[in-house]
């Protein structure tokens, strides 16, 4: 049985909701929206099953279906809520149904019980699985639920709104941050820590920048955080890996055990779920779409190539960090940091280059079918791994504290209102920040694509074989 429904509205979708709000008359407007299904069999830190719903594309009521309105209602003509139930029932998506209440509660009246209840009817004979319902007030609260049948509704707690900003409206909002968080709420403000404390936050990779995240994300709040990471502690972590011992390197200690020791013996409230496998392997992908923001801190193509699909199917924040380090012949350095958000908007890791599409491919292979890799690597088809790249725990972890920037500004918007930026470029050797203007190739499958825009669970996973 389904627990906990909730909802990702991406930024493209909230700003067009919010425009109903700027009704010159004052009267209630309306829109329909379609959402893709992401089912959570198990939810990693509460073990109950979630159903959340992420918007996929939003449809305006225009004029001329407006049968009548008024500050306190709207009626409009069904056809277009046929063809949307139509597409839904088709396709898989669930249909919703968005209207405004200006200047009072973002609450369901008994009028909007009864003419919803009667949607739902139709939704069903439609062939739909549910109707999922939206109201916002002039102060740009927001309220939802579904509808499963035309006598069954359930509220949608919680909506994650993402995009370059975040927010939660969450019942969990209400509940106070963390007591050590004094500091931080005197310049951020109450909201901000509660938003924090309440984010459900995924950290792929324990390694430099991974390590360094993990304990900032804890020291700054965060209380449900899970850490995709399989290796274990070697002599050459050491010098970067962040709550580790050379017992550890003895031990063949994983680096999952570290970060879990780190976070308990710290006992400040985080509750670290690990998961001992790569991303993108069986059982990955139910726990990485229970989150509310990914940090991407891999440093292989695959993991990369898959969380750069997977942020475009489910509308959750990923934060990539990527570094580069090398020695020039004239003994000059190169030292750069890349920190990457992708949401809705923002071009991907393809567009900027920062996947090698062919390397991607040649990783996933060595993961499934180690024999077979081998065999192409000696027939000089695969480029091999090389030399192990340079890693200094100073540029390492600094690289950490730029993404974890990111996540704050997304939150409290202290580098600007527009939140995250698409691309930030650190070079340490010129002591300079660069904000390339990359933009999304034309066409591009990975973040072009509408029809991947919140599309959610496919068969196969993210239109890709893992």
């Amino acid at each position: 049985m389904i627990v906990d429904f909730d909802l990702v509205l991406q930024a493209s979708h909230e700003i067009q909701i919010r425009s109903l709000l700027e009704s010159p008359d004052g009267h209630e407007a309306a829109a329909t929206l379609l959402f893709g299904v992401a089912d959570i069999e198990e939810d990693p830190w509460s073990g109950v099953r979630r159903r959340r719903f992420v918007s996929h594309a939003f449809q305006p009521i225009t004029r001329s279906e407006v049968v009548d309105t008024s500050p306190v209602h709207i009626t409009w003509t069904t056809d277009s809520l046929m063809h949307l139930f139509g597409e839904a029932a088709r396709e898989g998506w669930i249909p919703a149904i968005v209207h405004t209440h200006p200047g009072g509660m973002a609450e369901f009246s008994e009028q909007d019980n009864r003419n919803e209840a009667e949607l739902a009817r139709t939704a069903e004979l439609k062939g739909t699985h549910g109707l999922i319902s939206i109201v916002i007030n002039s102060d740009g609260v927001m309220a939802a639920r579904i509808w499963i049948t035309r006598d069954q509704v359930e509220p949608i707690v919680r909506i994650l709104h993402a995009g370059s900003r975040i927010a939660l409206t969450s019942p969990e909002a209400n509940i106070g941050p963390p007591d050590f968080l004094d500091r931080q709420q005197r310049l951020f403000g109450d909201a901000a820590n509660r938003t924090i404390s309440n984010l459900r936050v995924g950290v792929v990779g324990g390694g430099g920048t991974g390590s360094a995240v993990l304990p900032l994300l804890m020291r700054h709040g965060v209380q449900k955080a899970i850490l995709f990471e399989r290796d274990k502690a070697e002599l050459s972590n050491l010098n970067r890996l962040h709550g580790s011992r050379r017992k550890d390197v003895e031990d063949q200690t994983s680096k999952a055990e570290i970060h879990q020791r780190m976070v308990q013996e710290t006992d400040i409230g985080m509750k670290l779920v690990t998961i001992d496998a790569f991303v993108g392997d069986p059982g990955t992908v139910d726990a990485l779409k229970a989150c509310d923001v990914v940090f991407s801190c891999t440093d292989d193509h695959a993991g990369r190539l898959v969380l750069n699909r997977f942020s475009r199917f489910y509308g959750i924040p990923v934060i990539d960090v990527g570094l580069a380090m090398q020695r020039r012949p004239d003994s000059g350095f190169d030292l750069f940091a890349r920190v990457s958000t992708l949401v809705d908007g923002h071009p991907c890791l393809l567009c900027g280059r920062h996947i090698d599409p062919r390397r991607a491919h040649e990783e996933a292979l060595k993961r499934r079918d180690p024999a077979g890799y081998e065999a192409l690597k000696q027939e000089a088809y695969v480029l091999g791994e090389g030399d192990p790249a340079p890693a200094v725990a100073a540029f390492t972890t600094e690289a950490g504290c730029m993404a974890i920037g990111e996540l704050l500004a997304a939150l409290t918007g202290f580098h600007g209102q527009s939140g995250m930026h698409a691309t930030r470029v650190r070079r340490f050797h010129a002591g300079d920040d660069r904000f390339p203007g990359v933009t999304s190739t034309p066409g591009c499958p990975a973040c072009q694509d509408p029809n991947t825009l919140g599309r959610a669970d496919v068969e196969p996973c993210l239109n890709m074989v893992l």
